[in-house]
Formats: structure tokens, sequence, C-alpha cells
């Protein structure tokens, strides 16, 4: 939004500490491509250069990649074989690493990922992080997935204070979490079942 607004303020914005997330630097390659002047996406310190007006243009937006991997770890959890097309996985390097180590079976093109069945999935230890670490936005997708893993497995939540809302929810599907301060605890081969939950996050 400060990226959007600057565009057309008068004189030069400087972003200090700025998310280095693919949406970031995807969205500046769109407006630069209109004539705006934004130099350093994808670093810490974004500079923008205030224009008049912008022109239209033609850009193709890159595919969400929380999606993808939600779809990805759906299919690890049904134990299904599933392609995800259309997608860049060079932007999910970190939880693609993190699932292979657990046992999944993940096969990497160049805009897809395919997923084969597995003979198990192992518990693992995850600290959420800015991007090009793990996504905070699929720490519940990987806790479900931990929940009917084999062993314990270990989330620290290092970037949202209050993003653990799903787990009492999670404990009601079945689910066997324990969170104290920034870290959830899972001991996984648990089985769901059916109940009626609220959701209150993403």
């Amino acid at each position: 939004n400060i990226i959007m607004a600057a565009v057309l303020a008068k004189g030069k914005t400087k972003i200090l500490n700025a998310a280095r997330e693919p949406e970031i630097q995807d969205l500046a390659k769109c407006l630069n491509k209109m004539g705006a002047k934004i130099y350093g996406a994808g670093k810490s310190v974004i500079e923008i250069e205030g224009v008049s007006k912008l022109n239209e243009a033609e850009h193709s937006i890159i595919s969400d990649r929380i999606v993808a991997g939600t779809y990805i770890i759906g299919a690890i959890m049904l134990n299904k074989d599933l392609v995800v097309n259309n997608i860049q996985p060079e932007y999910l390097k970190t939880p693609i690493k993190i699932l292979i180590k657990m046992g999944a079976k993940l096969y990497i093109g160049d805009n897809h990922i395919k997923i084969k069945s597995s003979k198990s999935i192992k518990g693992t230890k995850i600290i959420t992080k800015p991007y090009p670490g793990f996504p905070t936005d699929l720490q519940a997708q990987m806790m479900a997935l931990m929940s009917i893993a084999n062993g314990r497995s270990v989330i620290q939540e290092k970037i949202f204070e209050n993003r653990f809302m799903h787990v009492s929810e999670l404990n009601r599907l079945g689910a066997d979490i324990i969170v104290k301060n920034d870290t959830a605890i899972i001991n996984g081969n648990r089985t769901f079942k059916g109940a009626q939950v609220m959701a209150s996050d993403l």
C-alpha cells in the first residue's frame, strides 16, 4: 500500500525494513511497466521516486504460493497423487525442503510440483520467518499435517503473536496440540473426526 501511494506522490519515498516477499517484487515489476520508478523491491530498502501519472501496461501476476502450498500439504495428508500446475516452485523452496525432510515425495518442475503417495510422514520442527523462511500463512496447514504425522512436532511462531487461534479447532477435530507462549507442541499419530469448528483466522 505504501508503494502504491508513493508511486504518484511528490518527491522520494524510502521504505526501511521492507517486506521481501515475491508478491512485493511482482507488484513493483507491474508498476514499473506502467511508468513507476521503484528501486530495491525484494531487498530490505525500497526507494520510490514519484511520477505524475501511470500508463497502461500488460502484466501476468505470479501464482499464489500459499494456495499452492495448501494444495501440496492437502495432497500429502490424503496420501494421494496430485499435480499442482501453473506455479513458481522457487518461491516455495523452504516449505518444499521441510516437506521432503518429513518424508513427502515431491517432484519439482519449472512451473509445477508433482506429489506422490508416501509410506510415512514424520514429525519435525519449524520456525516461521520472513521470506524466504517458512511462511506464517502455511503454519496452520503444516500443523494439521503434523497432527497425523508420526511422532512429535514443534512449531515456533515468530511473525504474529496471536497465530495459534486454529489450535483449539484442530484439537476439536482430534488433534493433540499444546501451546506454550510462541511455541506449539504437536503430538502426531492422530486420526481426525468430524466436529463443529470456527474459522477465526486464515
